[in-house]
């Protein structure tokens, strides 16, 4: 991949502070590209990359849209009109449906899918407005995919950006604008803690290539669907999970 071509490519990932997020963002400066990203509170991570050339942090919350609008006003600003959006952020609380506070079923799909709804329509009209190509990557997951006990909602909130990426697909695609989902098994990141260890063991038995992912086993296909290498492939869903939905 061209570092130097990168640079003038400018993304905005979702919830880059930490996990998967903080790998994408890593990977994506390491590639050579323009990175503005934002979570609900900075890390060690973010404070790190403070003086980064290519790089700025800002706080928002998906599920708080102004703070959205601030977010890609600043990076356009900062680093002019967006090349690609990584919707990454996101929460995954379980429990069986019928025993799940209404809260919780609200913020799931708040944060995972109508914040992500609503972040692609704000960067969306900046990518539309400097008709130029370029490439939008839902983070879903093979829960959107499969049934799993104590996780309908975010089941319901991933296979909703999957749905997302098919429709956005169909609109943007005359506009050069290519729209994808990249669906990761289970990964050991925040987002598993609340599993056993038995539990994980169980998981990775059960995957053909014998353990969980890695967040770093994420980023190979985020980078492929920013490249020109998938410049023919949209509205696609691009299962990373060593086999275990087979």
């Amino acid at each position: 991949m061209n570092d130097q071509a990168n640079a003038s490519k400018h993304v905005l990932i979702s919830g880059g502070s930490r996990g998967l997020g903080q790998v994408l963002v890593q990977g994506m400066l390491d590639a050579g590209f323009t990175v503005t990203t934002f979570a609900r509170k900075s890390s060690e991570f973010t404070d790190q990359l403070k003086d980064h050339p290519r790089f700025a942090f800002h706080i928002a919350d998906m599920a708080d849209i102004p703070s959205l609008q601030q977010v890609v006003k600043a990076g356009v600003k900062q680093f002019g009109n967006y090349f690609g959006l990584i919707n990454c952020a996101g929460v995954a609380p379980d429990g069986v449906l019928p025993m799940m506070p209404e809260q919780k079923i609200d913020q799931v799909i708040d944060i995972n899918l109508t914040g992500a709804l609503k972040l692609t329509r704000l960067v969306l009209r900046t990518m539309l407005t400097s008709r130029s190509e370029g490439s939008i990557i839902n983070i879903s997951s093979i829960i959107g995919i499969r049934g799993y006990n104590g996780l309908a909602a975010y089941s319901a909130s991933k296979g909703g950006m999957d749905a997302m990426s098919r429709a956005l697909a169909r609109e943007l695609g005359e506009r050069g604008i290519r729209v994808n989902s990249v669906a990761p098994g289970y990964l050991r990141t925040e987002m598993t803690h609340t599993l056993s260890e038995k539990h994980l063991d169980q998981i990775a038995r059960r995957t053909p290539m014998g353990r969980l992912g890695t967040p770093e086993d994420v980023l190979g296909s985020v980078l492929f669907f920013l490249s020109d290498a998938s410049r023919f492939v949209t509205g696609q869903t691009l299962v990373v999970d060593g086999g275990i939905t087979t």
